[in-house]
């Protein structure tokens, strides 16, 4: 083959990986602006949290930890975090580990003295419940997302239009002002309302340990999910979908640099804690303030320090 041929052949080559680019590059803001599009003409509510306002700390030993909060906002109402958690990703390792924290964990809030977990949120958004978590329990966090649960659904029936599989453990029946809750027990695929409505299960004999338990299962499938093919195929609109319902301090990079890690050498498993474990813990009725988790500060400080840290 002479010089001119292979010089064709290149061009041919760069020519084709080109316009595939392009064609990636419109599928994906396509994909992304559609999603937003759509959450957008549903969106109802706002969540209240400041991005302006966390100063966040990178963890010392060079893991970044995430704080995750849900939240189910409902008009102007003072807003207590439903759910509490930390994600913690380390590059290094490709490890990703999950904390729970339970809201009714009975914990020093700095300027407003011992009250619920949840109630930091409500006293002084993300910013008031890092200072939280890094004063009774001694955890930097670099970063935080909050996600309202109408994002959720949103989230879930974008990536899974046909549902999540998951193992439901007994028949679920309960009704609050959110709505109510209705699943049968065994195997199914959940929508993103049915899959919610899994995760806040409350008539449950273990309370808020067994409501963690569910929510760090339903973490993992949507982990499994996200990460199928069709789930990366689906990234794009997911995060257009999610936009109007979060609100972090994570930028752009940030976001897209941690995504593409997880997505070209995913982590095998989920590592998972609850705090209090329910050897330190103890229920708790405080007059003004209601039933509360009481714990063992130091045992529990101790336990999550050394899960993070990979003791």
């Amino acid at each position: 083959m002479d010089k001119r041929k292979k010089k064709r052949k290149r061009t041919k080559i760069l020519m084709g990986l080109f316009a595939l680019f392009l064609a990636l590059s419109a599928y994906v803001v396509y994909e992304y602006w559609a999603g937003k599009r759509s959450a957008n003409s549903e969106m109802t509510i706002e969540t209240q949290a400041d991005s302006t306002d966390f100063n966040g700390e990178e963890s010392p030993k060079g893991k970044t930890n995430v704080l995750l909060l849900g939240i189910d906002q409902r008009g102007d109402e003072v807003t207590r975090s439903d759910t509490i958690m930390i994600g913690q990703y380390d590059a290094e390792t490709n490890k990703v580990k999950l904390v729970s924290l339970l809201r009714d964990t009975y914990v020093n809030i700095p300027g407003s003295g011992y009250q619920k977990l949840n109630a930091a949120f409500a006293l002084g958004g993300p910013e008031l419940m890092r200072k939280t978590i890094q004063e009774n329990f001694g955890i930097h966090l670099k970063y935080y997302a909050v996600v309202d649960f109408n994002g959720f659904v949103n989230i879930v029936d974008t990536l899974a239009p046909n549902g999540v599989e998951i193992e439901v453990e007994k028949d679920m029946y309960y009704k609050d002002g959110a709505g109510t809750i209705d699943l049968k027990q065994g195997k199914q695929k959940l929508t993103g309302k049915e899959l919610l409505g899994y995760a806040r299960f409350r008539n449950d004999a273990r309370g808020d340990y067994a409501r963690v338990e569910r929510q760090q299962k339903v973490i993992k499938a949507l982990k499994d999910q996200t990460l199928s093919f069709t789930g990366i195929t689906k990234l794009p609109r997911v995060i257009g979908t999610i936009q109007p319902y979060l609100e972090t301090n994570m930028g752009a990079p940030a976001i897209l640099g941690y995504s593409k890690n997880l997505i070209i050498n995913p982590p095998e498993q989920i590592e998972t804690l609850s705090i209090p474990t329910d050897v330190y813990h103890t229920d708790q009725y405080v007059n003004g303030i209601g039933a509360v988790i009481s714990h063992n500060e130091e045992e529990t400080r101790n336990k999550i320090q050394e899960f993070l840290r990979g003791e």
